[in-house]
């Protein structure tokens, strides 16, 4: 087990774990910026975590649940305050209710993560802040420091597994629950770069065409909240047309935008789609997290052969990143 010591200090409110690992800071980093990794090891062994949204930048907001041995949910929040990439990650930490509202009958802690380089490999120094000694109590009577150290033994083998989250891995999609799927892929390029490519319509008309074979000849990109798009999609022979439109919902450039997204002409409700962009050392992690208003629907349209349309994009957008370099 990598955890050199847990030790508590109740006159300053404090907890604070040592670990360390045989490998590079920059690998440790990664884990915790990256959902696919750090849902592998945030929860217990027994309470697994599913993060819906790990948004990494100031002022950017995480939202996870724990799954327990009988299925319940039990839900938490972050709230990113600083970030020193590679370095320091300064966060709140809280609980939440189902609908990922924060529970305020529950404390709500300052965690402070530093990354160092050692002789060996790298140190991770956590240290949590608690509002109160009756918090921080609480906190230990439910379970906080077992939860922890079961937590944190799960670190090692995704640590280990070095081709598990290569860079060099294609599009890949995720079940998250019955509605909702998060699609992964790592972008040779800067977060501001594939920001562009997906905010500039001469580009997005170069990239966002699926298999070969189509064209874009309407891309009209939203570029305030509250505004519409509009993609068009055509066969080289004119034999086949389709589109989708929808409202721009959240934007804060250039790491997250939410939008609205629906079929045109196809009667129904609407999915939801989340994109959040991420720096990681291979290049820029993309992760879409797309709502569907039902399980079948999310089943059909996987069904369509989604995930290999969207590789052909993801593939032809880093060319083009690679390409304006």
């Amino acid at each position: 087990m990598p955890i050199t010591s847990v030790t508590s200090d109740p006159e300053a409110l404090t907890l604070t774990v040592v670990a360390d690992y045989p490998v590079s800071v920059e690998r440790l980093w990664e884990a915790y910026v990256d959902p696919r990794q750090l849902e592998r090891f945030w929860g217990p062994v027994e309470y697994p975590a599913t993060f819906l949204q790990h948004d990494m930048a100031v002022g950017g907001e995480s939202h996870y649940y724990m799954t327990g041995p009988d299925g319940t949910k039990h839900h938490g929040w972050w709230r990113c305050l600083a970030i020193e990439p590679h370095r320091r990650l300064e966060f709140e930490d809280g609980f939440a209710n189902g609908d990922a509202s924060k529970n305020d009958g529950m404390p709500i802690m300052r965690m402070v993560f530093d990354f160092a380089s050692t002789k060996t490999g790298s140190r991770f120094t956590g240290v949590t802040y608690f509002p109160s000694v009756a918090e921080m109590e609480q906190m230990v009577q439910m379970g906080m420091m077992e939860g922890m150290r079961s937590a944190m033994s799960q670190l090692d083998p995704l640590l280990a597994d070095l081709s598990a989250f290569a860079a060099s891995r294609g599009t890949e999609a995720q079940l998250l629950n019955d509605t909702q799927v998060r699609v992964s892929r790592v972008i040779r390029g800067t977060v501001e770069q594939v920001w562009r490519a997906h905010h500039e319509a001469a580009q997005v008309k170069r990239w966002l065409l699926g298999p070969d074979g189509w064209t874009m000849p309407v891309c009209e990109v939203a570029t305030t909240v509250g505004g519409k798009y509009r993609y068009e999609w055509e066969k080289d022979d004119k034999s086949q047309r389709f589109g989708f439109e929808g409202e721009l919902l959240e934007r804060i450039a250039p790491y997250r935008v939410v939008t609205s997204e629906q079929m045109i002409g196809v009667p129904g409700p609407a999915t939801r789609n989340e994109l959040t962009l991420t720096t990681l050392p291979g290049g820029t992690l993309l992760s879409l997290v797309i709502t569907y208003p039902s399980k079948e629907v999310r089943d059909m349209i996987l069904g369509t052969g989604m995930t290999k349309g969207m590789e052909a994009s993801y593939a032809r957008l880093e060319r083009e990143v690679l390409k304006a370099a």
